[in-house]
C-alpha cells in the first residue's frame, strides 16, 4: 500500500490510497474528461481538497472522497469549457452585422478593443461570478438552473450576475469618459 501524506498544522495524516486505486481513479477521470492532463489536474485538485477538508472534518474513506471530489471538479471544468466554447460564436456574431456582411475595418477594430476590455473586466471577477454571468448571458441558462448547478439560491445567482453587469457598466462609463461620449 502506498501512503501519501497530508500535512496540517496540528498533525501529519497519511492518505491511504493504493497505486492501483489512484490509477483506476485517473483512468475513470480520463474517460470522463477525454484529456489525460485535465484528468491528472482534477485528481491533484481533489487531493488538495481532501487535505483541506481533513483539517476540520473526519473522512470515512479517502478513496471515496477523492473519487467524488475529482468527479465534481471534472464536471466543473467541463462546464467552464462549455461556457467558453459557447461564447465564441456569440462573440463572432457581434463583429458581423445582422445581414452577414462584414463591418468596416475601423469598426471591427473598435469592436475588438471593446471585447478585449470586456474580457479583461470579466477575467478580473471572481471565478464563480464570471462563470455564472457567462452561463446566463451566453448560454441563456436560467437562474434556477444555475442555482441548482452551483448549489446556491436564485437570489445569489442574481447578485453574481448584477455584480458582473455593474463591473462591465463601470468599464463602459470609464471608456466613455475618456472619449468624451
Amino acid at each position: 500500500m502506498n501512503f501519501a501524506t497530508a500535512v496540517t498544522a496540528e498533525r501529519v495524516q497519511p492518505v491511504a490510497i493504493t497505486a492501483r486505486e489512484r490509477d483506476d481513479l485517473i483512468r475513470s477521470l480520463r474517460r470522463f474528461t477525454r484529456d489525460a492532463d485535465v484528468a491528472e489536474d482534477c485528481f491533484q485538485s481533489a487531493f488538495v481538497r481532501l487535505e483541506e477538508y481533513r483539517r476540520t472534518q473526519e473522512v470515512q474513506s479517502d478513496v471515496r472522497f477523492l473519487a467524488r471530489a475529482a468527479r465534481n471538479i471534472a464536471i466543473d471544468e467541463a462546464r467552464k469549457r462549455r461556457v467558453r466554447s459557447d461564447m465564441a460564436p456569440d462573440v463572432r456574431s457581434m463583429i458581423e452585422d445582422t445581414h452577414g456582411t462584414q463591418l468596416p475595418a475601423d469598426e471591427v477594430l473598435v469592436v475588438r478593443e471593446r471585447l478585449n476590455r470586456a474580457r479583461e473586466v470579466l477575467d478580473a471577477l471572481p471565478e464563480r461570478t464570471r462563470t455564472i454571468f457567462l452561463m446566463h448571458r451566453f448560454t441563456r441558462t436560467k437562474y434556477r438552473e444555475i442555482a441548482e448547478q452551483f448549489g446556491v439560491s436564485v437570489s445569489a445567482v442574481e447578485k453574481h450576475i448584477a455584480k458582473a453587469a455593474q463591473a462591465l457598466a463601470r468599464s463602459v462609463e470609464h471608456e466613455n469618459e475618456g472619449t468624451g461620449r
